[in-house]
């Protein structure tokens, strides 16, 4: 059934002529995977001069400057750039976003504190049978199929040297898994761990957020690799948004003649994402009650972590953080705190190195609870932040050195910052919970980023597979055995995190390279 959305509001925007978008509607949902047209206006004199109207009462009229040396198709693309800005809000966001320049270099000491102890519960301090009732009440909500997860799998791997979507990396794992395939297997892994508990088989839905320039080549990986078990329409893709870029006096730039420089609108979009592309809509259809949201480039993640989320059911939050504790004071990691009596994210950038380096009378970081960007919403409280919330978002600026034309028509690159892009934060909305809580994870379990190529020897690939070996090495002496070596890799269709593995490995002893396969593969 058609819902009515046109496909710039789905962000579909990206080119101008005419063309054909492979998609199928699933429920409301623009869900890439049959034909439909994209419909390119034909300028005309009316449309020229409404256009000139409508911008002239935001004061960006320039904008058109060159439409009398456009062809008709460069008009299209120009009126379709206009059309996808919301002029209305194109000054509140200039005016907001001055201000938040101007706040960033305020430091926040004075009105910080850390995380209560009652709204923290770290792991390593956790017995095994309250963490045994978490995992049960978690298996329990994904067995009833109240579970989703929410994947922010925007950009590309180019500080990877990699020109695809960073999910496609193949990080070198004896396996060759990219980070989809890893993330997509620990989804089939744990709706199993439900199916035994609950006795019947919840299928977690995964929404992934793409961007203009990853979401069909994401798409096609999943169509080409059969959703990796997964059924079709438990995957579903949505696009980014994007903002338009200002120089320093409010002025949208102009990429191009005939196009508006735009930049991508950050993880922190996504609530508006999902509001615009009818996935809101689809999570109260399908029943989901809560989700596990995180970034691609974590290898570690326990992507729909049965335990975080039988926590927070548990706790009545709307919304959660898991952290790690801060490896030094220094560690440039944004850190969960209060601020002015709301939760936030504390960029490193805001606290001076004396408060960075305070300590808790047992000797820790008073400020030591490292952001990951792994988090747990409850669909009201996603509701709630797409309807109404999401516009109160901070904004975040930076000044960057953005491509323009000048007033002879010339396209330049200029050599020192001409303007500021802006993004929104994913993390932003904590302020608006009315519960939330906090998991405290070891990082060696839990979180390795991957961000680098490896010559930066830090969250690059060498370390995200170093560390995946050590934890599967550690899976397997927890569970009686021993690996002799480095090298170490259990499939999660074996094992979502070290479970179920004493059967396999117990009192054997292993060399590496050690590769636990998929139970249809057999095991080596």
């Amino acid at each position: 059934m058609h819902n009515g959305r046109s496909l710039a509001a789905m962000g579909l925007n990206g080119n101008c002529s005419a063309q054909q978008h492979k998609s199928r509607h699933t429920n409301g949902l623009l869900h890439p995977n049959a034909v439909r047209l994209t419909p390119t206006p034909i300028p005309t004199p009316t449309m020229e001069n409404q256009l000139r109207a409508r911008l002239a009462q935001v004061k960006q009229e320039h904008l058109v400057k060159f439409w009398p040396e456009l062809n008709t198709e460069q008009r299209a693309c120009l009126a379709r750039d206009i059309a996808v800005l919301n002029l209305d809000e194109i000054k509140q966001y200039f005016d907001r976003a001055t201000i938040s320049m101007n706040e960033n270099s305020v430091k926040l000491d004075d009105r910080l504190q850390p995380i209560p102890d009652g709204k923290i519960l770290s792991i390593a301090g956790t017995t095994e049978d309250k963490l045994n009732m978490y995992r049960e009440e978690g298996l329990q909500q994904i067995g009833n199929g109240r579970v989703a997860v929410l994947l922010m799998a925007g950009g590309q791997g180019t500080r990877l040297g990699f020109d695809q979507p960073k999910g496609m990396y193949d990080v070198g794992l004896q396996s060759h898994k990219t980070l989809f395939r890893i993330q997509a297997e620990r989804i089939l892994k744990v709706e199993q761990l439900a199916m035994e508990v609950v006795g019947k088989r919840g299928h977690i839905v995964w929404y992934i957020m793409t961007s203009e320039h990853t979401k069909q080549p994401t798409l096609d990986y999943f169509a080409a690799n059969n959703y990796f078990g997964l059924r079709e329409d438990q995957v579903v893709l949505f696009e980014q948004g994007s903002l338009p870029c200002f120089d320093y006096d409010g002025r949208v730039i102009l990429d191009e003649k005939h196009r508006v420089s735009r930049s991508p609108d950050g993880n922190g979009g996504i609530y508006r994402a999902m509001e615009r592309s009818g996935v809101l809509d689809d999570i109260q259809r399908r029943g989901i009650l809560y989700l596990h949201a995180h970034s691609v480039d974590n290898i570690l993640i326990k992507v729909a972590d049965p335990i975080f989320i039988g926590y927070c059911v548990k706790e009545q939050a709307d919304c959660a953080a898991k952290v790690v504790e801060k490896s030094s004071p220094n560690e440039a990691v944004g850190v969960v705190a209060i601020v002015d009596g709301k939760y936030q994210v504390v960029e490193y950038s805001e606290i001076s190195a004396t408060t960075a380096e305070m300590r808790s009378a047992k000797g820790r970081l008073k400020f030591s609870a490292g952001n990951i960007c792994n988090h747990f919403f409850s669909a009201a409280f996603l509701n709630k932040i797409g309807r109404t919330y999401e516009r109160q978002l901070k904004l975040h600026v930076a000044k960057k050195k953005i491509p323009f034309v000048d007033n002879a028509g010339k396209r330049l690159t200029p050599d020192k910052p001409n303007g500021i892009k802006i993004e929104k934060f994913v993390f932003d909305v904590f302020e608006f919970a009315e519960k939330f809580v906090v998991m405290e994870v070891p990082r060696d379990e839990e979180f390795s980023a991957l961000k680098n190529a490896d010559a930066a020897g830090k969250d690059c690939p060498s370390t995200a597979r170093a560390d995946l070996h050590r934890l599967h090495r550690k899976y397997i002496k927890d569970a009686g055995g021993m690996v002799h070596g480095e090298i170490c890799e259990i499939s999660p269709l074996v094992s979502y995190a070290g479970e179920n593995l004493a059967r396999l490995v117990g009192g054997k002893s292993f060399t590496s390279p050690v590769h636990l396969c998929d139970p249809m593969q057999g095991h080596l």
